[in-house]
Order: structure tokens, then sequence, then C-alpha cells
């Protein structure tokens, strides 16, 4: 998963329709569309307070390629993966942790399938305005990670040219093991993040 500048001149809808557009000049077809959507919550004040501690962030996240599960993600921490109806247990826990509304973060587009490869190019949403471009590359028949890491990259040279992406930071802890849906998800939890970032303007850069 990795995220791709906006073309100078261009609009965010405008790159999006350019790497697309190389995509399918390479022969991928289109396969429906895709969504990934991220909820912050934060530990709630009456928690820190009584316990002493420093307030935690939780994502929590859905994947439209795993419709009946639910991504609770900490930062540098573990990722829990539940059924779809884990949002309404977060109502119940409302007393530890509280929803950030108006963090609420998401990636939609439309997939593409180019021989073993799966392309999703996603439009970042962050409420009404575009914030930023996503692309997830999969080679479907290879479970290590590392193992293919060399010819995900050859692919995602001849569409993205040097926006190519390094070796993500997930792959360093799995080296030979399984690669497995939450590690997508860690990647993204991490782009919108970034994205996030992005977008807080200094205040002293105001004048």
């Amino acid at each position: 998963v990795a995220q791709v500048p906006v073309a100078e001149g261009k609009s965010v809808q405008q790159t999006v329709e350019i790497l697309t557009r190389k995509l399918e000049l390479l022969g991928a077809e289109k396969q429906g569309t895709f969504c990934v959507d991220c909820e912050t919550y934060h530990t709630a004040a009456s928690t820190i307070s009584s316990q002493g501690q420093t307030g935690k962030l939780m994502y929590v996240m859905h994947n439209s390629e795993y419709p009946l599960s639910c991504f609770a993600l900490f930062e540098n921490g573990p990722c829990l993966i539940a059924d779809a109806n884990f949002d309404i247990l977060m109502v119940k826990l409302k007393g530890f942790f509280q929803n950030a509304k108006a963090n609420k973060i998401e990636s939609r587009g439309t997939r593409y399938q180019y021989c073993d490869f799966l392309v999703k190019v996603g439009t970042v949403t962050m409420g009404p305005s575009a914030r930023g471009i996503s692309v997830e590359v999969e080679y479907c028949p290879c479970v290590i990670a590392n193992d293919c890491w060399n010819l995900l990259m050859e692919f995602m040279q001849s569409f993205m040219a040097n926006h190519t992406p390094s070796i993500p930071s997930v792959f360093g802890t799995k080296h030979d093991s399984i690669y497995s849906p939450a590690d997508t998800m860690v990647q993204y939890m991490e782009l919108f993040n970034k994205i996030r970032k992005q977008q807080q303007v200094p205040v002293a850069g105001i004048r």
C-alpha cells in the first residue's frame, strides 16, 4: 500500500485518472470497486485521569475485501481481527474509548485485475474533501511477502514510474512468514496517518 503524490498542476481526480489509464493501457481489467475506512478512537479522559495513563489512539477499520471482519489497531501495537459487529461493542465501550468523529478517513476507488496482480487505486477522503491517492498492489499467487517483492516492484514501476514505493516496514518484521490481511490494514493505517499529518498546517506558517 503506497501513497502517490498528486501530479503537478493536476487535481487528485485527474491524477487518479492518469494512473488508471496507464493500468488500462497495460491491459488491466476493472473488477468492481473497493473501500477501506478508518475511525479514530482515543482513550476517554475519565480513564486517563483515574488510572494516570497516557492517552492511546485506537483505529477501527473496515475493508470491503473482508466484509465480515472489522480490524482494531493500536499504533505500534497489536491488530485485533473481529466480527463486523465489533462497531456495536465500541459504542458500549464509550466510557473507555471515545470516537474522534472529525477524524474519519477512507479510501475508495476501482479494483483492477492484471494477470496475477490485483491493483486498487483509491481516492483518500476526509469529510467532503479529497486528501490524497492510495495504491494497493497484491500478487495473488504468493503468500510470503519477501519472496515476491522484486516482482511487485517491477510491476509497480510500469505504471507508477519514479513514485514506486520502497519496501513497507511491515515486510521487515515478517521475513519469511505468511502475509495476512492485518498486514495490509497496518499499511493503510500508516498511510492514513501520514495523510492526516500532511493536512495539519503549522500555525507559524500562516501569515
